[in-house]
């Protein structure tokens, strides 16, 4: 039985995640805990600490796992430079699996992407489209993001300055280098993400939609039962469903 703790649990994603382990066998909520409680009055109930809440209290949370030797999932977005710095470091020390996107479908996404961007090569220019609900806070999304480090990776290049978000005025012609993000909101959009990689004559569009939370909430769900027992590092959602 794996035993889990949510952290963040009256979010959104809080309360996806409760409704899905009830129909998960060989899995446990144990405890649940929102802003302004202490992870450690509930630590030593669980195996594993999944985090939806806000980056800010990531670090927190995971200095807490680490003391105790407890493993982790992390599916909040945002951080920081310094944050995420931070987070590496105690994957050192516990195993975590750290995700932008928990969907079984995105992930799948990730994998095409880089085949496409692979294959295409850089006579393709690439732009990212993503929408999500309007209380979303941070922009572009983690997915986006990652989808814009996995295009540069595969060309053999690093994501800083190749980044173009959005366009105005008179900002002259498109480099073939760039990678455009576009940050969409409105609504209870769940989240949308499509990526275009146009030529002169064709265009390709990988796109993925999500109608529920219930898609993330279940990624989360199977990543927290994978990383109890395993050795501590950083993980990320392709480990889990053996993408690598």
């Amino acid at each position: 039985m794996t035993r889990i703790i949510i952290a963040g649990a009256k979010g959104r994603m809080g309360q996806a995640l409760a409704r899905c382990a009830e129909s998960i066998p060989g899995l446990a909520i144990t405890g649940q805990f929102d802003l302004g409680q202490d992870l450690r009055g509930f630590i030593a109930e669980g195996d594993v600490v999944v985090d939806f809440t806000f980056h800010e209290s990531t670090v927190l949370l995971a200095r807490i796992c680490a003391e105790h030797k407890k493993a982790m999932v992390i599916g909040t977005t945002g951080h920081t430079d310094t944050e995420q710095k931070e987070l590496i470091q105690i994957a050192a020390q516990i195993p975590l699996v750290w995700s932008s996107n928990f969907s079984t479908g995105v992930n799948t996404l990730f994998w095409l992407t880089r085949q496409a961007a692979e294959i295409l090569g850089p006579d393709f220019d690439v732009e990212i489209v993503e929408m999500h609900h309007r209380l979303k806070k941070d922009a572009p999304s983690g997915t986006a993001r990652a989808l814009a480090r996995i295009i540069a990776e595969a060309r053999r290049q690093t994501v800083a300055g190749l980044l173009r978000h959005g366009r105005e005025g008179l900002v002259g012609e498109r480099t073939h280098a760039e990678i455009g993000i576009h940050s969409l909101r409105g609504g209870d959009v769940v989240g949308d993400h499509t990526v275009v990689f146009a030529a002169t004559g064709e265009r390709l569009e990988l796109t993925h939609k999500a109608s529920t939370r219930d898609t993330f909430a279940s990624g989360a769900l199977r990543a927290a039962q994978w990383v109890v027992g395993r050795k501590p590092g950083l993980y990320d959602m392709q480990d889990v469903l053996g993408l690598h």
